[in-house]
């Protein structure tokens, strides 16, 4: 039995996976710590998980024929070791799988992406500029490695910036892109912050 924690569900949504409807599971934890999440509730790892993993299975056994796919979200799903698990659980109801990560971990990326239909990559800033975003050092090394797994791989994404203009000016969208390009992403879809439920208001990370 995988064993995950989950801090919510969205029965049913229709923006997390681009032309498909699907239930979100919204995973606990997150080694991250971005101003503008909207899920901050999210990042404790230790975290009790609202919802137990066998009756969101349930759940989903109800919805075959109704849903696309589910998406796992966070929080940051890669974090917990059950992802795998819980990923082939679901494709065995005969659901589609997608995926919401921002690549903080390379290495368990690489392990489910055979399992994954969809992605949605997250990128916060220029690679040299991710500690002032995440408070993490050497994580936008990790993000820049698991964006070129991603990229090598025949999965199906999207890669997306959440712009908060008090991290990120027009230069560095500027020299994000050149980056992204040099990568070898063809769309990089640029998505507005809202404040509402997040944590913006904090001061804002020097280096």
């Amino acid at each position: 039995m995988a064993e995950i924690r989950i801090g919510g569900l969205q029965r049913l949504s229709s923006c997390d996976w681009p032309g498909e409807l699907v239930a979100t599971l919204f995973l606990q934890g997150c080694p991250w710590d971005c101003p503008y999440c909207h899920n901050p509730h999210l990042i404790p790892p230790e975290a009790e998980g609202a919802l137990d993993w066998q009756e969101v299975l349930g759940f989903l056994a109800g919805r075959r024929g109704l849903l696309d796919g589910v998406v796992f979200s966070g929080g940051e799903p890669t974090l917990q070791r059950g992802l795998p698990e819980a990923m082939r659980a679901v494709r065995a109801l005969g659901f589609r799988t997608g995926l919401h990560t921002a690549g903080p971990y390379p290495a368990r990326l690489a392990a489910v992406l055979p399992l994954c239909d969809w992605v949605g990559f997250d990128v916060k800033a220029p690679f040299s500029s991710y500690r002032r975003v995440t408070g993490a050092a050497g994580s936008g090394d990790r993000a820049r490695e698991s964006l070129r797994l991603l990229l090598a791989s025949d999965t199906a994404h999207q890669v997306r910036t959440t712009v908060d203009p008090t991290l990120i000016d027009g230069a560095a969208l500027a020299q994000m892109g050149a980056e992204l390009a040099a990568l070898g992403v063809a769309d990089h879809v640029l998505q507005a912050c809202r404040s509402t439920g997040t944590r913006t208001s904090r001061p804002v990370r020097k280096g």
